[in-house]
């Protein structure tokens, strides 16, 4: 039995996504689709004394064109994005240490990809979770014509027998596809996740960034990152 899942990369996504990752044996960053303005792919959001706070990464306005194909602008965003996340995190238990694996990612090396700089955060993340999916590329595989017929062939080339994809996928994945290649479907749920002590006050935010999580959490970040409850619901073929 192989699980995978198929999603585009995002820009230091929230606990939810590691969840994702975790379940499955291969997970495919699905960045030959188009890129989306103001949406996940290029920002997201930490947590301030204000607040909940964007941080984006400065793509421009064309989104005529595929999100492996979106191109960033110098290195200026990246050490500004780096002392926001340090002026916000410093004083939580664990930021010296997990800044060693993320401060040299913005700092040391100028990224002019945005889909290669999501996949370098997101394996370093994993790494430090103790996460072991493997990762690919869409277009390291033979990407055919057809929405559920592209997905159906990325699980038959990855000799994947279990697909897992999350519950919006609903609307317009046709099963019947998966049913004829004898290939299971999972509909994943995120959460409920536990609560963790957050830094500032005010009500414990979910929707942030999974630095939150690494920030506060350390060592014990993945106890926070996997839902408490098993609430996935699959259907066999």
């Amino acid at each position: 039995m192989k699980k995978l899942a198929i999603i585009q990369s995002n820009y230091i996504p929230w606990k939810g996504y590691f969840d994702l990752i975790a379940s499955v044996d291969e997970f495919i960053l699905y960045d030959d689709m188009q890129f989306t303005k103001n949406d996940w792919r290029n920002r997201n959001k930490i947590r301030t004394p204000k607040g909940l706070e964007w941080m984006s990464i400065p793509v421009g306005q064309d989104i005529r064109r595929r999100i492996r194909d979106v191109t960033l602008p110098g290195s200026g965003w990246q050490e500004k994005h780096w002392r926001m996340i340090e002026a916000n995190y410093r004083r939580a238990p664990y930021f010296r240490e997990v800044a060693q694996i993320l401060e040299p990612i913005y700092r040391k090396h100028v990224h002019t990809n945005l889909s290669a700089f999501n996949r370098a955060l997101i394996e370093q993340i994993c790494a430090y979770l103790s996460i072991d999916t493997r990762f690919s590329y869409s277009w390291d595989y033979r990407l055919e014509e057809g929405k559920t017929e592209r997905l159906v062939s990325l699980c038959k080339q990855t000799d994947a027998t279990e697909y897992v994809s999350g519950p919006a996928a609903q609307d317009y994945i046709d099963r019947r596809l998966f049913d004829d290649a004898g290939i299971k479907i999972t509909w994943f749920e995120y959460g409920p996740y536990a609560a963790y002590k957050q830094q500032w006050s005010g009500p414990f935010e979910h929707a942030t960034s999974v630095i939150d999580v690494l920030f506060n959490c350390g060592p014990s970040s993945l106890a926070y990152v996997h839902k408490d409850i098993a609430t996935s619901s699959s259907r066999t073929s």
